[in-house]
């Protein structure tokens, strides 16, 4: 299948409108910030990338990064711009067309953002098997993947390398599609619904529990889409199927529950996250609005204090007491009435 794959993203697709569904189009909303670097971009790279989101997460200045499934390269060079000339993105690829466009317009990139010295780095090879790039054990802060791990056939294997290289406290920031119900080999085994990110798609459920297995024990969803696959054909192969495409976070913290505990710790958002002057968006229902106080579970209270994002939050009290289970409707409530054009002045 990984040969199925190379074929179908460097000979069958030449550019992003011969995909045959929408299940490789983005479903996020992109912040005017980024569409300023998508602007500084090269039109090659970004008319050869396929891709269901926008998995660009905040807070990453002088960070390293790690791109899996890089493609064209469109999100590592996005990265590149945010990271700045302290930061560093390595782009993972097996299609050598694919990294032959990324490639070609390094220095291009470089002078649009006006570094002295590229600060992006390509290699072929496979996301199952980082060692043999000599990604090393705790090295890396922050791994994006966009539309990628759902054509791997080792899905556990990719979660167990994003693991062990990301550093404590590091995070793994993705977009991907998902299914509703386990899909059988021989849809599986079709290069073309393989290729176009569909019967590849993980069951949400088992998902789930491969999440727990390798360590990530609480996965945030930051938002979620339907997949209208718009292919008449294909949509009668997989009629029994629904299809979703999801944006998703989970930090390397050991120390996270399977459930959300509650021990009555509050959470303020300080402020000074780039482009967060009035609240936070830490998932799809934890939105921190400045200065004010919320109750937050302890995997929450830790997402906040054991991560990058700590300089931000101010986190009060400890573990010291137990109250049961966490209500999460009550962060439901805080958030409710917020609003993303919403203004605190």
């Amino acid at each position: 299948m990984k040969d199925e794959v190379k074929k179908y993203y460097s000979e069958v697709l030449q550019k992003s409108s011969d995909l045959q569904t929408n299940a490789c189009c983005s479903i996020d909303d992109v912040d005017p910030e980024l569409k300023k670097s998508i602007n500084k971009i090269h039109s090659e790279i970004i008319e050869k990338f396929y891709g269901c989101g926008s998995p660009i997460p905040s807070v990453v200045e002088g960070k390293t990064i790690l791109d899996l499934g890089c493609g064209s390269g469109r999100d590592v060079y996005i990265l590149s711009s945010l990271v700045g000339e302290n930061g560093f993105v390595i782009g993972v690829d097996m299609t050598d067309e694919q990294l032959e466009v990324a490639k070609k317009h390094q220095d291009f990139q470089r002078e649009k953002f006006s570094y002295k010295k590229s600060n992006v780095e390509f290699k072929k090879g496979y996301i199952e098997d980082l060692k043999s790039l000599n990604i090393e054990d705790n090295s890396i802060d922050i791994i994006i993947s966009n539309c990628v791990i759902n054509l791997s056939p080792d899905k556990k294997a990719v979660f167990k390398e994003i693991y062990r290289v990301l550093k404590p406290g590091g995070e793994l920031f993705f977009s991907d599609i998902y299914t509703n119900r386990r899909i059988p080999k021989d849809l599986q085994e079709d290069p073309e619904l393989y290729g176009e990110c569909l019967s590849g798609a993980m069951y949400k459920e088992d998902f789930r529990r491969l999440m727990f297995e390798v360590g990530f024990c609480d996965v945030r969803l930051l938002n979620s889409g339907t997949v209208t696959i718009d292919n008449a054909i294909i949509e009668e192969k997989l009629s029994n199927y629904k299809f979703t495409s999801e944006t998703l976070r989970a930090f390397k913290i050991q120390e996270l529950e399977d459930r959300c505990e509650d021990y009555g710790q509050v959470a303020y958002y300080r402020g000074g996250i780039k482009n967060s002057d009035c609240f936070y968006h830490l998932d799809d229902h934890h939105i921190f609005e400045l200065n004010r106080p919320m109750l937050v579970c302890s995997n929450t209270a830790r997402m906040l204090k054991d991560t990058r994002l700590s300089p931000y939050f101010e986190i009060i009290g400890d573990e010291s007491q137990h109250f049961g289970l966490f209500d999460c409707s009550s962060s439901d409530e805080g958030s409710s009435n917020l609003k993303e054009d919403s203004s605190c002045c």
